[in-house]
């Protein structure tokens, strides 16, 4: 039984070529989407889009790696914009108090209007900034003719 020979070495050169241009393209993806978050969240004033923005920013470096790891793996991605839209949440001020006088249905009854347009107003520029991130790595990677 003979063992085979061992393959050439990859020259340090090439690999560090390599790992910098991946880098740069993670940093691309992280300020497009957290500079696309910034540009969507700016109707709604000056800090939720400073908050939208940072928040994109994190959404494109993981979004960016894991497209390398599973690119076809869509319940993924999307399971991560609800999860950086989750933790986006968990930073916001509280939308409206909870009438402590009311019974339970009552008071969800009144609070949960506020507290969805809240949400829904605070997710839109993530989900914008996901869409357009993805939509563009799709024309990007789609053949020419």
């Amino acid at each position: 039984m003979s063992v085979p020979p061992n393959p050439a070495p990859a020259t340090p050169f090439a690999d560090a070529d390599s790992r910098a241009a991946l880098r740069l393209r993670s940093i691309a993806w992280a300020l497009g989407a957290g500079v696309c978050a910034l540009a969507l969240g700016l109707p709604l004033g000056l800090e939720p889009a400073l908050r939208a923005g940072g928040c994109g920013f994190f959404y494109g470096l993981l979004a960016f790696h894991l497209q390398r790891v599973d690119p076809g793996d869509s319940h993924l991605q999307a399971g991560l914009v609800g999860a950086v839209c989750g933790i986006h949440s968990l930073g916001l001020p509280p939308v409206v108090a909870w009438p402590a006088d009311q019974p339970l249905p009552g008071a969800l009854v009144a609070v949960a209007p506020t507290v969805m347009m809240g949400l829904l107003r605070a997710w839109l520029p993530l989900i914008g900034a996901a869409l357009m991130l993805h939509g563009v790595q799709r024309l990007l990677s789609a053949p020419r003719p």
